[in-house]
């Protein structure tokens, strides 16, 4: 029986969900046979879920207006960038057209979707543990390269499973 996600070790929550959409940017998977080895783009979108034991004193899971630092994060890594796989066969290439001003590079330990969503998940839930009560975490995130493919991540945080 697959446990539903917002009863975790018998324990339930409170969840609630945030869509960051509008981030243009190109990639390549050098290594895939197919034609994901060509550059190519889309505009991603991120749906983080969010998990908390107790509300704040407002009766929320997390204050949506608070994540402006996320967008930031967000919009610096995936808008109009080009995402490369650090082990790219011709990352020193994309470096010069980086340096020449032809693209905004973005080295990552993997582009897909995928790992996407797990590099969304690790950021969301910096910004939230850097914050320091502990009350609440993002337990999924679903990285969308368009409206019929996506990918996610779903783990809870440490400080969430206690």
């Amino acid at each position: 029986m697959i446990t539903p996600a917002s009863q975790r070790n018998g324990a339930f929550m409170y969840t609630c969900s945030k869509q960051f959409e509008g981030f243009p940017c190109c990639h390549r998977q050098a290594n895939h046979p197919g034609q994901c080895r060509f550059v190519h783009g889309y505009s991603r979108s991120f749906t983080c879920w969010f998990g908390a034991k107790q509300l704040d004193k407002y009766g929320f899971v997390v204050d949506f207006s608070s994540f402006k630092e996320l967008r930031l994060i967000l919009e610096n890594q995936f808008d109009h960038t080009f995402l490369v796989n650090q082990d790219d066969p011709l990352l020193e290439n994309w470096q010069q057209l980086h340096e020449l001003g032809a693209l905004d590079l973005r080295v990552m330990q993997n582009v897909g979707m995928e790992a996407s969503a797990h590099w969304v998940w690790q950021k969301t839930n910096e910004i939230l543990q850097q914050r320091g009560d502990g009350r609440n975490w993002c337990w999924k995130v679903e990285a969308r390269e368009n409206s019929k493919n996506a990918a996610c991540w779903e783990l809870l945080p440490p400080w969430a499973q206690q």
